[in-house]
């Protein structure tokens, strides 16, 4: 699709939409002049004066000129960005591409990159789309990833918080923008998920230097307060395996600034097939060490299952408050599987205490205790409390 119709963009994982171009009356000159320097465009004229002439780099694109006014209080302001826009929806220069898609959908720009040592269509059996597929599902398991661990830390995660990374995930959008995937983040709201997700993958990238030069593998469990998890190691194998280097680069919002603690560095960080033994061997160490959780959850049987009908059986509780999980599986003797039965057939939440384990991904909760009835107000106190506590992860 070409420019002046606007760039292709999704929702993370989602079918693409279109954005149009930018509306030039609210394009913030200083943030259109730190883009064009931030993608090598140069300005012509003194730093005092009311305009800059902005010429992009050297050989895209000869002869093309914009002239950004220094702020927005002039009279022929709008006048100037409407015609930077419209040169630049017209630019053979590849940057123009970018700068607009960054002025039109604001937000934090992520980049994920597969260095291939072929097309992918020259390799017997593979299909260019799957490729593509490898990064889209890579870079969604990253998000994912981030986005747990700006909530809380853990070695593991598995379904625990999937609503909460889902929520984020809806407010990304991924841009089919040239090779490799570009995606933009939600600035300022949505930075605890990538100040986190970059912070992890640094420290990630330590631990696999560590543990190839040391032969241990203990910074990976250190790496844990960083924000590393099983997920996001599990993301990195993904971007890597069949490539020759996987890539992940940030350039913050220019709308709303570098976050404390970055500086000015640049944001990137990168890996290779030769890290893969070692994030294998994160992989199995981080969930090894993650615990079970002790737990007491209310919810709704949604599903029953036994085979004796005097005998053990499994039932399955749609997660109401009490555990960051949206169900759970249960095996219950008979006695309390007849009491969940009679919960499920009058629609009547029940509490029922156990743990939380980490093997199939904290869906399942063993050692039960219960199940009791329990009455709707206190459905709607464990909802207020799971309401109260996604707001200070926030």
């Amino acid at each position: 699709m070409t420019l002046p119709h606007g760039p292709m963009r999704a929702k993370a994982g989602g079918p693409p939409q279109t954005a149009p171009l930018p509306d030039p009356s609210a394009v913030d000159p200083a943030v259109l002049a730190t883009l064009l320097a931030r993608h090598g465009w140069v300005r012509r004229g003194g730093p005092t004066a009311r305009y800059g002439r902005w010429t992009p780099p050297e050989g895209t694109d000869p002869g093309v000129s914009l002239l950004v006014p220094a702020g927005d209080g002039f009279d022929d302001a709008v006048d100037l960005l409407t015609d930077a826009v419209t040169a630049l929806s017209r630019s053979a220069s590849p940057s123009a591409r970018a700068i607009l898609l960054a002025l039109a959908v604001p937000g934090d720009e992520l980049q994920w990159h597969r260095d291939l040592a072929a097309p992918p269509a020259a390799v017997p059996g593979a299909a260019p789309w799957d490729d593509t597929e490898r990064l889209r599902r890579a870079a969604r398991a990253m998000l994912a990833a981030g986005a747990k661990a700006g909530r809380t830390r853990a070695a593991y995660f598995g379904a625990r918080l999937d609503a909460w990374a889902g929520d984020f995930l809806d407010r990304v959008l991924v841009v089919a923008a040239g090779p490799g995937l570009t995606a933009y983040t939600p600035a300022p709201e949505g930075r605890a998920a990538v100040t986190t997700l970059v912070r992890a993958l640094e420290a990630l990238r330590d631990a696999v230097d560590y543990r190839r030069v040391s032969g241990g593998g203990e910074a990976f469990e250190n790496a844990v307060q960083s924000g590393v998890s099983r997920e996001l190691v599990e993301s990195v194998q993904d971007l890597v395996r069949g490539a020759t280097a996987g890539r992940f680069t940030v350039a913050w919002s220019a709308a709303a600034g570098t976050p404390g603690g970055f500086g000015d560095r640049r944001i990137a960080v990168e890996f290779s097939p030769g890290d893969l033994p070692a994030l294998d061997e994160a992989a199995e160490l981080l969930e090894r060490i993650e615990p079970a959780v002790a737990v007491t959850v209310v919810g709704l049987v949604v599903r029953l299952k036994r085979a004796d009908p005097a005998g053990p059986g499994s039932v399955r509780l749609r997660v109401l408050g009490g555990a960051e999980v949206d169900e759970v599986k249960i095996r219950l003797a008979d006695p309390a599987y007849r009491l969940a039965a009679e919960a499920h057939l009058a629609g009547t939440p029940v509490r029922i205490s156990g743990r939380l384990e980490r093997r199939g991904g904290f869906r399942r909760l063993t050692r039960p205790t219960g199940p009791e009835p329990c009455g709707l107000e206190d459905v709607e106190r464990e909802r207020l409390l799971k309401t109260l506590g996604e707001g200070r992860g926030g």
